[in-house]
């Protein structure tokens, strides 16, 4: 098991690390446990997170292990230079919690994953794709927005003719998204340009508020 200096990876301030080592104290058992810290996707312009206390011997062979204070931290091997910089911090709004401040931005792949990355490398500067997200912006997201919802075009191959679509706001993870994007957003795409072959929702729906997917993957 590979171990690094973890507070090149992850730091905790003061407050941030008392609140994890009072948390540590009540739990039944804490000798030998860690706190994990783990890039689990995207959510909106960012990374989404799962912070978790286990067992250090549970910690993956490859995973980067290291101390702040008395806090053993275990981060995967996937997620090291995702959160490289990162700092874990006590926020006192909305009641307080830990908050994970970190410079790094997924890539366009990561924040599409359901988009090869050969279509994204192409742009949305072609007539078709500029078409289409105008029809988005004046046609269906004023039509979707009284329930908080948008829709974005994030690539479109032309060759194919198919648009990947993302849904965010009230949408994302909606049980009803699959019905706004088949019958609205999908038919107003098609009645507006009639050549195009398909539309593909990328929309990660399993970090939206009503995630609907959550059992699926």
């Amino acid at each position: 098991m590979t171990a690094v200096q973890t507070f090149d990876i992850l730091s905790l301030t003061d407050e941030a690390r008392n609140v994890v080592l009072d948390a540590l104290a009540n739990e039944a058992q804490s000798e030998g446990l860690a706190l994990f810290v783990e890039v689990t996707g995207t959510r909106g312009a960012g990374y989404s997170y799962d912070l978790y206390f286990s067992d250090r011997a549970d910690a993956p062979e490859d995973a980067a292990i290291g101390r702040d204070g008395d806090v053993t931290i275990v981060i995967p091997a996937r997620s090291v230079d995702r959160l490289r910089g990162s700092r874990l911090e006590f926020a006192s709004d909305g009641g307080g919690g830990l908050v994970l401040v970190n410079p790094n931005v997924p890539s366009p792949e990561e924040m599409n994953p359901g988009v090869p990355a050969e279509i994204l490398a192409l742009g949305l500067d072609g007539p078709m794709a500029t078409f289409a997200a105008s029809v988005l912006e004046q046609s269906v997201n004023p039509a979707i927005a009284s329930h908080g919802g948008r829709a974005d075009l994030v690539a479109l191959d032309e060759e194919k003719k198919v648009a990947y679509i993302k849904l965010s706001g009230g949408c994302q993870g909606c049980a009803m998204s699959r019905m706004t994007l088949s019958q609205g957003i999908e038919t107003s795409l098609r009645e507006a340009i009639p050549e195009l072959e398909g539309v593909i929702d990328v929309t990660d729906h399993a970090s939206g508020e009503n995630p609907f997917y959550a059992n699926e993957h």
